[in-house]
């Protein structure tokens, strides 16, 4: 990608300039050459694709495609995509709906093919995807400049989708849980320790719960339909990450201090 995202300063700062400059930096990423001609060609070629097969052998369909959804780094995994896409999501066995990321889930919902009619033959199909792969594009771009940044988009629009849904709490917590991207911003958030996505579901459902209810009022992932609880989310988090920063440079200098120190503590003994 040839757009580079305009990111001045770190932290909480620069979350409030690139929300400040979100919209023109978008637009002006929308109109970058390459990203240009990716859509124009989705648009003109998508209508054609009837099933996991044809999306496949298509190099540019199969990456807007992946792209929409977050999935990029999965370009190479054709055959693996091609299981998510072919078993679909209407059957409770499907590989989709097995796996712990919701995302190929999502993936796999949105083209349809293991109904009658793949929703590729919808008019409206392409348009949705394009602008699905232009938001991943910009938060891409933005996270290749900082990834808490990243991170925070994603809050703003996916977190806003599953918190306005009409799911069941726990049904909303799982899909915050299966989403990488969210849980990293909500064990941040809450100082959570790497160990914590090791713990029975249910027993981390039950944190997250007592988390937000000590942290924001409710244990309701419901809140964050609202922009005041979801700002305030992105705020803890980017604090908590640059302070995880800060102690992880410190740590690494004083370990680097260690060493010297030993070693030249060794030279003058003559070892």
């Amino acid at each position: 990608m040839t757009f580079q995202a305009i990111i001045p300063v770190g932290g909480y700062a620069g979350w409030k300039f690139l929300e400040r400059t979100r919209d023109d930096q978008s637009q002006l990423m929308n109109k970058s050459p390459v990203l240009a001609r990716e859509v124009k060609y989705f648009e003109e070629k998508i209508g054609s694709v009837k099933n996991a097969q044809d999306l496949i052998r298509d190099h540019t369909l199969l990456k807007v495609s992946l792209g929409a959804f977050g999935l990029s780094e999965d370009l190479p995994n054709k055959a693996f995509i091609r299981k998510v896409l072919e078993e679909g999501s209407a059957a409770e066995g499907a590989f989709a709906n097995r796996l712990s990321d919701k995302r190929y889930f999502e993936l796999t919902k949105a083209f349809g093919f293991d109904q009658q009619v793949p929703n590729t033959q919808k008019s409206s199909f392409a348009e949705q995807i394009v602008s699905a792969y232009q938001k991943q594009s910009f938060e891409t771009a933005v996270g290749e400049q900082d990834q808490d940044m990243r991170l925070g988009l994603t809050v703003q629009r996916k977190l806003t989708e599953i918190a306005s849904s009409d799911k069941s709490e726990k049904a909303k917590w799982f899909l915050v849980m299966g989403s990488p991207p969210l849980r990293e911003v909500f064990e941040t958030a809450f100082n959570l320790p790497k160990s914590f996505g090791t713990l029975d579901l249910d027993k981390q459902l039950e944190v997250f719960s007592e988390k937000a209810a000590k942290s924001f009022g409710s244990p309701d992932l419901s809140q964050f339909a609202g922009k005041e609880a979801r700002d305030e989310l992105i705020q803890k988090f980017l604090i908590n990450a640059q302070i995880k920063q800060a102690n992880q440079s410190f740590n690494a200098q004083s370990t680097a201090l260690q060493l010297l120190q030993a070693s030249s503590g060794r030279a003058l003994l003559g070892f």
